[in-house]
């Protein structure tokens, strides 16, 4: 961008990374757009994405939404919301990081079509009463396999939650208004964890895919598998970085879309 490269590392320059190399490998020759700001906390690069994304947003035109790093500021999100509501055409939009604590803070959660995450975040969207991950009611380490599902059907019932998620962990589940449709634990790679933006390789290859035209369920289960796949092809090692996943992705969805048990679905 203007003579400097974002470097592929973790965070939002993954789930780009990823998003472009899923959709190349799809076939879609136009490139996904970037919009990012330089903020440490101070939220003044996030005032800068919220307005301008309220601006532009009809001009963008834009098929796909990925909403992801981004200060949880509730007056605007609600200004953004009413804005994409009152387009002619809203975007598919696909949440995670911290656009999704700003969502549903704001009460403007199922104004996604997709949130993405992980246990303690799970957690978070199931606490009618937290406003950040910071202040749920229970703390990560008291959340195993079993609370997770017992937290999907609190969020649902407390309305916190968009029509479909990708809860991404140990397990993967992959649901829709409340109902776990798919559950994924295979290929298991321990040595994945550690690693830094493993979890936005897994939406950016959901943005990429539903770009493409793929079913959004569909799609969902395939970036779950993709992602666990391309771990494993990749062999990670303490000296792995997550571009090292990204590069593996397109080998990775070629090799889960030739499995007898994908092609059944």
């Amino acid at each position: 961008m203007e003579g400097r490269s974002v470097p592929c590392t973790m965070g939002t320059a993954v789930v780009y990374s990823t998003a472009l190399v899923v959709m190349e490998h799809m076939g879609i020759r136009e490139s996904p757009q970037l919009m990012t700001a330089g903020d440490i906390g101070r939220a003044d690069g996030s005032r800068l994405i919220y307005n301008n994304l309220i601006e532009e947003i009809e001009r963008l035109n834009v098929d796909v939404l990925v909403l992801h790093y981004i200060m949880p500021i509730i007056t605007l999100t609600n200004r953004l919301a009413q804005r994409l509501k009152g387009l002619s055409k809203k975007p598919f939009i696909i949440a995670d990081a911290g656009s999704m604590y700003s969502l549903k803070a704001s009460g403007e959660a199922s104004l996604c079509d997709f949130m993405t995450p992980d246990p303690g975040e799970m957690a978070f969207l199931a606490d009618p009463e937290a406003v950040h991950p910071a202040y749920v009611e229970r703390h990560l380490f008291e959340i195993d396999t079993a609370d997770v599902l017992h937290l999907i059907r609190q969020a649902y019932l407390t309305r916190n939650v968009p029509r479909m998620l990708v809860v991404k962990g140990v397990r993967d589940y992959v649901v829709k208004e409340g109902q776990v449709l798919f559950s994924i634990d295979e290929p298991n790679v321990p040595a994945l964890e550690p690693i830094g933006g493993t979890g936005d390789t897994l939406t950016g290859t959901l943005a990429g895919l539903v770009a493409s035209g793929m079913d959004p369920i569909l799609a969902a289960i395939c970036a779950t598998k993709a992602n666990r796949m391309a771990g494993l092809i990749c062999k990670p090692t303490p000296r792995t970085l997550v571009h090292d996943i990204v590069n593996r992705i397109p080998e990775a969805l070629d090799t889960i879309t030739r499995e007898e048990g994908f092609k059944a679905l």
